[in-house]
């Protein structure tokens, strides 16, 4: 994990530790969805206005948001905020054939239609023949 994101892990950690913050450590995955999807508007916002200082702040709060979840499902033992940043990044690797392999570098409506055919395959995979 980069050192700023593991900084930010770490005060959500000591926010829900013992003497932390009783209004974080109150926090389930199903509160949290709310203030997901305010902050994801406000965001949203923030980018239609063209306020760079503004959309700063609001990915911030957004990131706070994003790692509290992963904070929460860390401490019920499904997965690690490593494990989510593991999987987007191979995630991409694995739809960007094109920059990360030997495929030829596609239209960007090859590429779309490309993107969703992998997408297809990682939902449902076909067995082998």
């Amino acid at each position: 994990m980069d050192t700023l994101l593991a900084r930010l892990h770490a005060t959500i950690t000591r926010l829900r530790g013992p003497g932390g913050c009783p209004w974080d450590c109150r926090q389930t995955p199903q509160s949290m969805k709310k203030y997901l999807l305010e902050e994801t508007k406000e965001l949203a916002e923030a980018i239609e206005e063209g306020d760079a200082d503004h959309v700063r702040e609001e990915l911030g709060d957004l990131f706070f948001i994003l790692t509290m979840l992963a904070v929460l499902y860390e401490e019920r033992g499904d997965f690690t905020l490593g494990d989510s940043l593991q999987d987007i990044q191979a995630k991409m690797v694995r739809r960007h054939p094109h920059v990360f392999g030997d495929a030829p570098t596609p239209t960007i409506e090859e590429q779309r239609r490309l993107w969703e055919a992998i997408k297809a395959d990682e939902k449902d995979p076909s067995p082998a023949p």
